[in-house]
């Protein structure tokens, strides 16, 4: 057997090359995407009992890797070193496609040649919380796999854990299937995870950046389960692309000025003005809908810019949902509303098992749409981490080829 095998030079299945071709960053590249990333040959990693090794054939991007890239806000490379792990470097990676070629001893689920996807929630098996049967995305364990964790999904072989391992929908291509399942499983995690706040039929979702790959899902798993979600753009040309993957209404937030850190409630004239614009962004939230009703959700991620009048225009006895803070991190809230109107800000971070099987079978049955917009090369990972930093990404989602050679193979269904 080779040492070293070509990106789609397939070596027998089972059989694992000692080298491979990964992309990395190291320390002394932090900064730039599109200089931080380089393509290496590195060891592929042995897996342990509770692990398995997949054969990439696609994968897809997202912004976690930015800040790998960047070494901000946390150089994981430091992180895991502190932990004990030997390596210098981090190959990333969050979403995967591809083939079982390798399984540890205690792994059940899967076998090799199986065709998975791989969901990016990582634990330790021995996590007290993870074997009480708790959700596991509760343990103090849990890490984001490819981000936290090494050998990612722009590896040739990523290591994963098998209970990662989701069956693909045989009906999508490698880079479809490849594409979605972190964003996917973040947004079922934060619509349909918190009882009683789910989307039910006919329930208003508001969703923010609804034209990014967070966007587009949630948009997408709300008109798959009967929600009617009113998508926020910052760009008029995105209101096709929202309308298309399920939107009952647009709002360009461009038409309204008063985003930022909400003026203090003391200083009636600032606080006033603010007011006047989260009313005006409340009632657009109604026209776009047709009626007088305000969201039983509110999906958010930018954070600190947008959270004032997430609080303001949520429904009362509704829910605010975030898993990030693209904007920023610190949060200014007028509590009147948040008590009064019995509200709940609810924060959400990936998916367990169960999610993350459930909405791969709203794909797989054809209710949802994995929103690609958009395929590059294996040598294009820099550049696509260098749009997504720059905000000149496509819509949706992108995906990246690794062992798979050509767009439009593995459709199978």
């Amino acid at each position: 057997m080779k040492d070293l095998y070509d990106l789609g030079e397939r070596p027998p299945l089972g059989q694992v090359p000692p080298r491979m071709h990964a992309y990395v960053v190291r320390p002394n590249r932090f900064g730039q995407p599109r200089d931080a990333w380089k393509r290496e040959v590195i060891s592929t990693p042995a897996i342990g009992p509770d692990e398995v090794l997949v054969y990439v054939m696609a994968s897809g991007i997202n912004y976690n890797n930015v800040w790998a890239a960047l070494g901000y806000p946390v150089d994981v490379i430091a992180e895991r070193q502190k932990a004990g792990e030997p390596e210098d470097f981090h190959a990333g990676g969050s979403d995967c496609s591809g083939i079982v070629w390798a399984v540890g001893r205690d792994v059940r689920n899967v076998e090799v040649g199986d065709e998975v996807i791989v969901h990016s929630g990582w634990w330790r098996p021995d996590d007290p919380w993870v074997k009480s049967g708790k959700d596991p995305m509760l343990a103090e364990s849990t890490r984001i796999w490819g981000y936290q964790t090494n050998y990612g999904s722009f590896c040739q072989f990523a290591r994963a854990q098998g209970h990662q391992c989701v069956p693909r929908p045989k009906r999508l291509t490698w880079e479809e299937s490849g594409c979605f399942l972190l964003c996917a499983s973040t947004a079922y995690r934060m619509l349909m995870g918190w009882p009683p706040h789910t989307v039910e039929k006919g329930d208003v979702v508001l969703v923010w950046g609804a034209a990014g790959g967070l966007g587009s899902m949630a948009l997408e798993i709300t008109r798959a389960v009967g929600g009617r979600p009113i998508a926020v753009v910052s760009d008029d040309d995105k209101r096709k692309f929202c309308m298309d993957h399920g939107a009952a209404g647009i709002i360009n937030r461009t038409q309204f000025s008063h985003w930022g850190k909400m003026p203090d409630t003391g200083d009636a004239k600032a606080y006033g003005e603010w007011a006047k614009g989260a009313r005006a962004f409340g009632k657009a939230i109604w026209d776009a809908i047709g009626e007088r009703v305000s969201p039983k959700i509110v999906f958010e991620h930018p954070g600190e810019s947008t959270l004032p009048t997430s609080e303001f225009v949520c429904g009362t006895g509704g829910m605010i949902v975030i898993c990030a803070g693209t904007t920023g991190y610190n949060v200014t809230l007028d509590l009147r509303y948040h008590w009064m109107r019995q509200k709940r800000f609810q924060g959400s971070h990936l998916s367990n098992d169960a999610q993350a099987a459930a909405v791969t079978k709203l794909v797989a049955d054809g209710k949802v749409d994995p929103c690609l917009s958009k395929t590059y090369d294996f040598d294009d990972i820099p550049a696509c981490h260098q749009l997504m930093l720059d905000n000149k990404h496509a819509y949706g989602n992108m995906a990246v080829l690794v062992n798979a050679r050509q767009p439009g193979q593995g459709r199978t269904a």
